[in-house]
C-alpha cells in the first residue's frame, strides 16, 4: 500500500516561490506516473501537473511555464517548483498516482497573499 507525505507549503506573495516535496512509501512509485493536484476552497481537485516514471510532463494550462514538476525515483520522492504564484493558486495540494489516484495524503497548503 503507498503511502503519500507531502511537505513545503507556506503563505507566499504573490510572485513568490515554493517548493513541494511529496514522499511515497510503496514499490509502486518507480513504475507509475505521478500526477500533483490541488483542491481550493469550494472548487474540486484538480490536476495541476503529472510525471511520468520517465520524466515527462504534462501540466494544466493555468500553470505552465511557471510550475516544474520533477522525481528522484531513487529516493520516491516527486517535487513542484512554483515560481510566480498568484492568489488563485491557492490551494491544498496533494500528490497521488495519476491517472488512477489511489489512497490521499494530507496535503499541504499553499496560500498565496496578493
Amino acid at each position: 500500500q503507498v503511502q503519500l507525505v507531502e511537505s513545503g507549503g507556506g503563505l507566499v506573495q504573490a510572485g513568490g516561490s515554493l517548493r513541494l516535496s511529496c514522499a511515497a512509501s510503496g514499490s509502486m512509485f518507480s513504475i507509475n506516473a505521478m500526477g500533483w493536484y490541488r483542491q481550493a476552497p469550494g472548487k474540486q481537485r484538480e490536476l495541476v501537473a503529472a510525471i511520468t516514471s520517465g520524466g515527462s510532463t504534462v501540466y494544466a494550462d493555468s500553470v505552465k511555464g511557471r510550475f516544474t514538476c520533477t522525481r528522484d525515483n531513487a529516493k520516491n520522492t516527486v517535487y513542484l517548483q512554483m515560481n510566480s504564484l498568484k492568489p488563485e493558486d491557492t490551494a491544498v495540494y496533494y500528490c497521488n498516482s495519476f491517472p488512477l489516484p489511489v489512497e490521499w495524503g494530507q496535503g499541504t497548503q499553499v496560500t498565496v497573499s496578493s
